[in-house]
């Protein structure tokens, strides 16, 4: 005999939870499957383990999609003062770490707890180390063929996320989904990840490995006022990671290295002033050291003193430190990424319902459709909005 739910949900992460659990105090029998051992475990690595779990500046405007406007509706539906709700309605301490990215203040296991016990309040079971080998239509609603057997469902969910993180457990499952039920799916490539640099600049980068300094990046149509960290392997901090979800192979980088600084207009004030004073002294007051020194060293201007800089060789190194041209080798790829940009196309999918067109039974939400969010909690905030405009609607 097939179990039944009104509600089946595939994937017990930030979305598909947060769909549960509305679904179940919305009166429905809801399920929750997913083959991994523990949910929400992308929650719990998420923010260096503190889960940046919304961002108070939430608008589309911070989200890539082939279809901008299909996130509106959610997003407005459920903003992120409705997420600090709950979250202070459990109790959990949060910080606001930059400006409206709000953190947990300790750890993200309390998020994790918080959900899961709305979906116990709700109703809503949690089936983990289930796989599914077949999901197909079955009159009004959809059946499934688990390693827990056969459930027939009024609808099923699919909140599997994207290719990010594969060691997290993350499938393209998803998206075969999609294409079975003949939905299209956009490219999908990694996002918000650090880039490798070629030999030469990998050995530079890795001499400096923990350095971190603010920059502005630019990069096709972004451009971001954020730190830079060089890495053993290359350049991450949330500068990079924000460019990333830009970038395409053979694109250069330009980084302002001193965003804040008038270089020509410093340099020719202190050649004038401070004449003896060296290039790598004058860039080490402005730059971390170890970067000043390297910078220097690279360019052949450690030693030479300010008053010896000519016009040309002031603009020079304006040009350097101002516009500088680096060309990345690659990403780190879906082993770091944060999150997959592109998924399933959303043009045969209700930005109210998030029922696909003609088969209202199926339903995509979160990192599985292809609305993919700038780094600082968006991403987060398009899971809970997602997550509850589609089960209000079940």
């Amino acid at each position: 005999m097939a179990q039944t739910y009104d509600v089946v949900v595939i994937g017990a992460g930030a979305a598909g939870l947060m769909c549960a659990l509305t679904a179940g105090y919305e009166g429905r029998r809801v399920l929750v499957l997913d083959h991994a051992n523990k949910a929400g475990k992308k929650i719990l690595m998420s923010g260096g383990g503190r889960c940046n779990f919304t961002n108070l500046a939430t608008g589309p405007e911070h989200f890539f999609s082939a279809n901008p406007h299909f996130c509106i509706s959610a997003l407005k539906r459920y903003t992120p003062s409705h997420f600090i709700e709950l979250v202070e309605r459990h109790g959990i301490e949060h910080v606001e770490k930059a400006p409206g990215q709000l953190f947990c203040a300790d750890s993200a296991k309390p998020i994790v707890s918080m959900l899961l016990t709305e979906c116990e309040w709700a109703g809503a079971e949690v089936r983990l180390k289930t796989r599914i080998t077949s999901l197909e239509r079955c009159g009004e609603g959809m059946r499934l063929e688990t390693s827990s057997g056969v459930i027939d469902a009024g609808a099923v969910v699919i909140a599997t996320g994207g290719l990010s993180i594969p060691t997290m457990g993350a499938t393209g499952f998803g998206y075969d989904i999609a294409r079975q039920f003949g939905l299209g799916v956009t490219e999908t490539r990694a996002a918000l990840v650090p880039f490798t640099l070629t030999s030469q600049w990998r050995e530079r980068a890795a001499s400096l490995a923990g350095v971190s300094c603010p920059v502005t990046v630019e990069v096709g149509e972004g451009r971001y006022h954020e730190p830079m960290l060089f890495t053993h392997r290359g350049v991450s901090g949330p500068a990079m990671l924000q460019a990333s979800s830009h970038w395409q192979p053979g694109m250069a980088l330009s980084i302002d290295l001193l965003p804040e600084v008038d270089v020509a207009g410093e340099l020719v004030a202190m050649r004038h002033d401070a004449p003896k004073r060296r290039v790598s002294t004058w860039l080490g007051e402005r730059l971390p050291k170890r970067l000043a020194q390297a910078w220097c060293e690279w360019h052949g201007v450690a030693e030479i003193p300010l008053g010896a800089l000519s016009n040309h060789a002031v603009t020079r190194l304006e040009g350097e430190l101002k516009r500088w041209q680096l060309k990345p080798a690659g990403t780190e790829g879906w082993r770091t990424a944060e999150v997959t940009l592109g998924g399933v196309e959303t043009q045969a999918i209700s930005s109210k319902t998030f029922a696909v067109e003609g088969l209202p039974a199926l339903r995509f939400i979160g990192e599985a459709l292809d609305v993919t969010g700038q780094l600082g909690g968006f991403n987060f905030q398009w899971a809970w909005a997602s997550g509850v405009a589609c089960g209000q609607a079940l």
